[in-house]
């Protein structure tokens, strides 16, 4: 619950480029909210934070850090929660290894991350650390709905200065790929249980029966799923479409989220990296395992175990100068689409593809067409049509493109997104089943060794609240509003069943669609074209999914998305936007001291989280604080004052001047709160007049290496010192 003493505003603390962002914007953010009474606290939700909340008793008394991520969980359930949460790490097992060893170097005594654990420590310690992988820290927090959308502002200033999209032609050889069977699509099975339920998942072979999970509970309502993926199935798919993608002379690449679905997806990045390594495998199979090779890890964890062994390595060259040439995610450093399974995420990856005219960068540093795998057909066909409609009709034109707003059904794990704990490589043929507690089979499903068995989830109030919340927008918008679902689903059969009577009970199943994916992937495409917009309304996947494909093909950049996540309980979570590109902009900083991250989506949630907070509280000053934000908001993007991509240029930290300097003129210029107006008149008056000593000193951080003490645990003072390089501005904002 939460307390007298929790601050009325937490801004959470995250990992790479928002993080760096946050030590030059959030004493920016105290100082104004502090006017209105307004306190803005944090909470640590990065990968290291949480590595360190999980070992307490392997740290002294002052690296012990307290569970953030578990008192959050715990305030998005009231209802005066207020969370303005930054995109951190899902992180992937060679992110989770490189921060374990940063940690360790720093001084910090937790245990190792043992790939074969043997003893009872090592089995403990693995399983915290298994907890940390993918998306652990989202379903903790998401207690809400979904509602993302671009802000007026921004998408004006879109349209205004469209950005740069790739020519697509009708010849295109790019395409996407899916397997026609054996996946989890084809596989579904989905059942809505007409009372509370407690289940166990087992799995019965001829040796006998081994339990997968005890203990699940359902409350009434509940849509359960069950699905497999066939390992063969995928092998033989995945080495057909090597072959094939070889004769077209395009790239290869396999797109997939490795971070968010952080077990099944590796897996299947895993059979990636082994079938398109097929002989190498064949042959030195044995020793590659005696040495610890683990396929999921990828190729670049391969490469570094055998970077010394010249008939391994001699083999794998060989291997690849037969292959197709792969997608690359860095052509100058030679790091291929197979290298690390958290580097090409899809949700990204496949929009920057389809922005840029279908074209992927190769080994030779070139642009190429290329095949872009996505074995999973539940979401291929939204890409496979994208990429269709773009061939027929040519590159969308950002200045007078309409815009999809979306309404994501996310709240308490809902469906995918939430099958972590009930995801398993089967060991051995079998049948796997779902057994309630009366002993009923509610699923059952003939594997082999290695498919890939999951089920997953979507309680009943989230997906009434999702249609009500839909209701909501489609009323204040009365934009063309379409439910994703496919009726050829199992899962998906099972959601129209429970939304279309909610919709004709609210007497407006007039105002709203119900397509497939494909189809409303063409249709939202068509209805932007002519410049008029659109709602989708989805589940969890597309709604992660479709929050970045629209937003780059209209904006350039998902991470300026207003996202809304009205809390189950009224209170309320503010998103910032994506992280995908985060990496570099930390490299960059690094190397050059200079930080392209744009906290535009930052500025936008405040805005919105203060507002929230003036009708929750009664504090008119925070509401007057929100819409000076909204209004120096305007001013970031009226001015041009958003970061560079070039040191030398103006970066995040000038943008950060600019946004106090606008926030404080509009504190001065409204009229509604005489004391505030007068509290920031001098902060105006002097951050005007220094202007140029304050982007003098600004500039002259930039063009050599920054020190910020790590990459995943920054040291405090060296992260200060890197992201306020102005003793003017600093002095002024105090």
């Amino acid at each position: 619950m939460a307390t007298s003493n929790t601050p009325d505003i937490i801004y959470t603390k995250v990992d790479e480029a928002p993080e760096l962002a946050s030590a030059s914007l959030l004493p920016i953010v105290q100082r104004f909210a502090a006017a209105a009474d307004v306190t803005v606290g944090t909470k640590d939700i990065s990968l290291a934070g949480r590595i360190l909340a999980s070992f307490p008793e392997h740290l002294t008394d002052e690296q012990r850090i307290a569970d953030d991520l578990a008192e959050l969980g715990a305030l998005v359930k009231t209802p005066t929660a207020n969370v303005i949460k930054l995109p951190n790490i899902s992180a992937s097992v060679p992110q989770l290894l490189a921060a374990i060893r940063e940690l360790q170097g720093q001084g910090y005594a937790i245990p190792d991350y043992v790939e074969d654990p043997q003893t009872d420590a090592e089995k403990s310690a693995r399983a915290r650390y298994d907890a940390l992988k993918g998306s652990a820290v989202n379903p903790v927090l998401r207690e809400g709905n979904s509602d993302r959308r671009a802000a007026t502002a921004v998408k004006k200033y879109a349209q205004a200065n469209p950005h740069r999209m790739g020519d697509w032609s009708a010849d295109s050889k790019t395409r996407v790929a899916a397997m026609a069977d054996g996946d989890f699509f084809s596989n579904e099975k989905s059942a809505t249980l007409p009372q509370a339920a407690k289940a166990k998942i087992v799995l019965e072979t001829a040796n006998g029966e081994t339990v997968l999970k005890d203990g699940l509970s359902y409350p009434a309502g509940t849509v359960v799923d069950a699905t497999y993926m066939s390992a063969a199935a995928l092998d033989a798919f995945l080495a057909e479409e090597i072959e094939r993608t070889k004769a077209e002379g395009v790239l290869f690449s396999i797109h997939l989220k490795a971070t968010m679905m952080k077990v099944s997806d590796p897996i299947i990045f895993g059979h990636a990296v082994k079938v398109f390594l097929a002989p190498v495998f064949e042959e030195f199979g044995d020793e590659m395992t005696a040495l610890g090779v683990n396929p999921n890890s990828g190729l670049g964890d391969l490469l570094a175990r055998f970077k010394d062994n010249t008939k391994i390595m001699a083999a794998i060259d060989a291997c690849m100068a037969a292959r197709p040439p792969l997608y690359m995610v860095d052509s100058g450093k030679g790091i291929t689409n197979l290298h690390v399974p958290s580097d090409v995420i899809i949700d990204a990856s496949m929009p920057a593809l389809i922005r840029a005219g279908g074209k992927g960068w190769g080994p030779d540093n070139q642009e190429h067409d290329a095949v872009c795998v996505i074995p999973d057909n539940a979401y291929a066909p939204v890409y496979d049509e994208a990429v269709k409609f773009f061939k027929e009709n040519g590159k969308l034109n950002p200045a007078t493109a309409g815009t999809v707003q979306n309404i994501g059904l996310m709240a308490q794990k809902a469906e995918e997104y939430g099958s972590h704990p009930t995801t398993f490589e089967i060991p051995q043929a079998g049948t796997v089943k779902m057994i309630l507690e009366d002993g009923t089979v509610l699923h059952q499903q003939s594997v082999e060794a290695g498919d890939i068995w999951r089920s997953a989830s979507a309680r009943k109030a989230p997906i009434e609240d999702w249609v009500n919340l839909a209701i909501e927008r489609q009323k204040a918008t009365g934009y063309r509003s379409i439910f994703w679902l496919d009726a050829a689903r199992a899962h998906d059969a099972e959601l129209i069943a429970m939304v279309k009577p909610i919709l004709e009970a609210r007497g407006v199943s007039d105002k709203f669609e119900i397509m497939a994916p494909r189809e409303a992937t063409r249709a939202s495409l068509e209805t932007i074209t002519k410049g008029e917009n659109s709602i989708a309304i989805t589940g969890n996947v597309l709604r992660d999914y479709l929050t970045d494909l629209f937003p780059i093909l209209e904006l350039a950049t998902s991470a300026k998305m207003l996202s809304i996540v009205k809390l189950m309980q009224d209170g309320g979570m503010f998103e910032t936007g994506a992280g995908g590109s985060a990496p570099k902009h930390v490299q960059q900083l690094q190397s050059e001291n200079h930080l392209r991250w744009d906290s535009l989506g930052e500025f936008c949630a405040l805005g919105e989280s203060l507002k929230f907070l003036a009708e929750t509280n009664g504090n008119d000053r925070a509401r007057v604080l929100g819409e000076a934000v909204e209004a120096a908001t305007q001013g970031i993007l009226d001015h041009d004052r958003s970061p560079s991509r070039k040191v030398g240029e103006p970066d995040n930290r000038d943008s950060h001047y600019w946004f106090a300097r606008y926030w404080a003129e509009a504190l001065v210029a409204q009229g509604e709160d005489a004391a505030l107006a007068a509290e920031f008149a001098p902060v105006a008056e002097a951050l005007a007049e220094n202007e140029a000593k304050i982007v003098g000193e600004l500039a002259a951080a930039q063009g050599k290496p920054a020190d910020i003490g790590g990459y995943y645990h920054a040291d405090p003072a060296k992260l200060a010192a890197v992201m306020r390089p102005s003793a003017t501005l600093n002095a002024i904002i105090g």
